[in-house]
């Protein structure tokens, strides 16, 4: 069983050429609104990876409340945990641009009324030895008790560094598994880069944790506590949207883990579910199934 202890919102998505600048308009073309946030959008991509999965999470007594459930509902995924607040559901704006980039604004709404007492009921839902998949769009406070908790208890934690905040170098340290992008990475690093792989040793033995990074089209790479460095490939994929493509990748990375599978097989796993991910629009409409995972790999 994997608990995901996070945010649930819905995604309103418009197509542009491209991004605008500050006080830019830009022409777009689509629209399209979709169930989304990352907590949710990694508790489905473990449920459709084959997991059981539990989301505890926050909700809003509105209209944009049950579309935010909806595939997350449909999927499978425990929703029982859910709390419903007098507060809006978290939003997310985004804009996708010719080649798939995205420039995106989160209107945190119910997300960011979890407090530490919210993390002691996650916690206390799991079982020795359980994963628990963190990121960072409720309050740092919450994540940071439920990091503790685990910690204490003997839960695998795996903390996703998106979206990036002031306070994750302090909370980064306390997790079994660290995710992070590129970019997060060497904001981790002080705007350090190269050597990429010697920067990621030395932080894994450092924090005595195994770190993953991931590098869009030239897949993933782990650094372990204790030396060991894994490198996995990217599916070549022609990309439309990559808005779901790091909550596809942790999703399955929790999942693979959760299946027996070793640290390199996950992330291969992960890896070319992420790339799937990027064939297709939106967050959680694109996180592929299982099988046309297993395709993929051949």
């Amino acid at each position: 069983m994997i608990t995901v202890f996070g945010s649930i919102g819905l995604d309103l998505t418009g197509t542009v050429p491209r991004l605008p600048g500050p006080g830019e308009t830009v022409l777009g073309g689509t629209f399209a609104s979709a169930p989304g946030a990352k907590g949710a959008n990694q508790a489905l991509a473990a449920r459709r990876a084959g997991s059981d999965v539990r989301l505890v999470c926050a909700i809003g007594n509105d209209a944009f409340g049950a579309q935010a459930m909806a595939l997350l509902a449909d999927g499978g995924v425990d929703l029982t945990h859910m709390r419903r607040v007098d507060q809006p559901t978290a939003i997310a704006m985004i804009y996708v641009d010719a080649q798939g980039e995205n420039a995106i604004a989160v209107l945190p709404g119910a997300n960011a009324t979890h407090t530490a007492q919210d993390a002691d009921r996650a916690i206390g839902l799991m079982q020795r030895g359980e994963i628990l998949l963190l990121q960072q769009e409720i309050t740092q406070a919450a994540t940071d008790r439920a990091l503790d908790l685990a910690r204490e208890r003997g839960m695998i934690s795996v903390l996703n560094t998106a979206p990036f905040l002031e306070s994750t170098p302090a909370l980064a340290g306390k997790a079994s598994i660290l995710v992070a992008n590129e970019t997060e990475f060497a904001l981790l690093c002080n705007g350090e880069t190269e050597p990429l792989e010697g920067l990621m040793r030395d932080w894994a033995r450092g924090h005595a944790q195994t770190l993953i990074v991931t590098l869009g089209k030239a897949g993933a790479r782990a650094a372990t506590a204790d030396g060991g460095f894994i490198s996995v490939p990217a599916l070549p994929v022609t990309p439309i949207d990559t808005v779901g493509a790091g909550d596809t990748f942790c999703g399955y990375l929790a999942a693979g883990l959760d299946a027996g599978l070793d640290l390199e097989a996950a992330m291969r796993r992960a890896a070319v579910a992420a790339s799937l991910a990027c064939t297709r629009p939106g967050a959680q409409p694109a996180i592929p199934t299982a099988a046309e995972v297993a395709v993929a790999l051949g």
